[in-house]
């Protein structure tokens, strides 16, 4: 690990973040998981378990207006409400005992991610006002090795869970991790000033929401990043919708693709560890250029219906997709002021993840009409034309 690196887990605001990150990331990636597992059981469709993805992404539609909470609240106190309200909200789970059940894990998978474009919000403008601004590449990426490494343990323990006890208990643990989250928070020493709440009528409050936007737009350096980070994200939304049909193909029940998102995690964490060094070496643009090259060929060669390949490719995948993630997050924490970071977070987290969703629910059809060993190749090359954006000249270092 860098020295950067070490002076991170040395501050002891950001190291209780990221013992809180580790808390409820176990919760969310084995919740995650087995949503779609649970799904799949209950309906046999494809289709219907890749959308519980979706039902978790789909906020960040509306997630320039969502961020205006944390630029209007105080962002510590607004984490401790939102944990404590996905503890409390989870177990309502248990009351989806069958098909006729499903419509109530869809919605509370809705509530989850819109709360969750909440946190992420005040989360990334709680940090970059509490953290050297030469310190946030390092700090990103770390953040992004805890929460991509439960990936390594949480999908099999969720899975395991599930088969032993049923979903409802994979909900009960989660509601217990953001518990635990909560008390984590509750610990922090962050000094916050307290936000302007200023009346005004309905066309301020909808400029104020467009203004996190409008900055990343006009940003020369940042609007390249964000759009190759988008187009990005689209792709792997299609790519993650097949996950099932691989598993399927390589003759494996639905519970395999726990195993396909552990070896994803454990290239997240290999890539994690080194994005710190690897931005300030490559510079922004390179650094996720070279992950969205490097995902391309990894999502190609998923359709080469082999265990071994299967696994490498998700490994691949794992290494290559958060570049452009850690970059784009990492320039928009350093170039953003103060009192706008958590509309700018936002609305970065919807130009990135709303993609995502729209991507989810396209795969989610595809997959039904069209074979993965064929899909997966176009999706590989088409991710190609995300690199334009980044090969063009402009401002791409990060300083320090």
């Amino acid at each position: 690990m860098t020295w950067t690196g070490t002076r991170v887990l040395g501050d002891r605001d950001a190291g209780l973040y990221l013992t809180g990150v580790v808390v409820s990331g176990f919760g969310t990636s084995a919740m995650w998981l087995v949503s779609g597992i649970w799904v799949k059981d209950l309906t046999g469709s494809d289709g219907l378990a890749a959308l519980c993805v979706f039902a978790l992404w789909a906020p960040t539609l509306v997630g320039p207006a969502l961020g205006t909470l944390a630029d209007r609240t105080r962002r510590r106190p607004l984490l401790l409400a939102t944990n404590l309200l996905l503890a409390a909200l989870l177990p309502v789970l248990y009351a989806v005992d069958g098909r006729g059940g499903l419509w109530i894990l869809f919605a509370v998978l809705l509530v989850y991610g819109t709360v969750g474009v909440v946190q992420d919000a005040a989360e990334s403008a709680l940090l970059a006002t509490a953290l050297d601004a030469r310190l946030l590449g390092d700090f990103n990426g770390l953040r992004m090795t805890a929460n991509e490494g439960m990936k390594l343990l949480a999908p099999l323990a969720g899975a395991g869970l599930y088969a032993a006890y049923g979903g409802p208990c994979v909900a009960l643990l989660d509601a217990v991790t953001f518990a635990l989250a909560a008390g984590v928070y509750a610990l922090l020493r962050v000094r916050e000033t307290p936000p302007s709440r200023e009346a005004g009528p309905p066309e301020s409050l909808r400029a104020r929401t467009a203004e996190g936007v409008r900055h990343l737009r006009r940003h020369p350096g940042l609007w390249p990043l964000v759009r190759a980070g988008g187009t990005t994200m689209f792709f792997a939304g299609i790519n993650g919708a097949t996950v099932y049909a691989v598993a399927e193909g390589l003759g494996h029940s639905p519970a395999y693709v726990g195993l396909l998102y552990v070896a994803q995690g454990a290239g997240s964490v290999a890539v994690g560890l080194a994005s710190g060094t690897l931005l300030r070496r490559l510079g922004e643009r390179r650094f996720a250029a070279c992950g969205i090259a490097l995902t391309a060929v990894a999502v190609t060669l998923r359709a080469v219906p082999l265990d071994a390949v299967a696994l490498a490719c998700s490994v691949g995948v794992g290494l290559g997709l958060p570049c452009v993630l850690v970059a784009a997050f990492t320039a928009v924490q350093r170039e953003t002021p103060a009192e706008l970071l958590g509309r700018a977070s936002a609305s970065l987290n919807t130009l990135l993840y709303a993609p995502n969703a729209v991507g989810l629910a396209l795969g989610a059809g595809l997959v039904e009409l069209v074979d993965h060993r064929v899909l997966l190749p176009v999706l590989g090359v088409a991710r190609l034309v995300t690199l334009g954006p980044l090969l063009r000249k402009g401002p791409a270092r990060v300083p320090g």
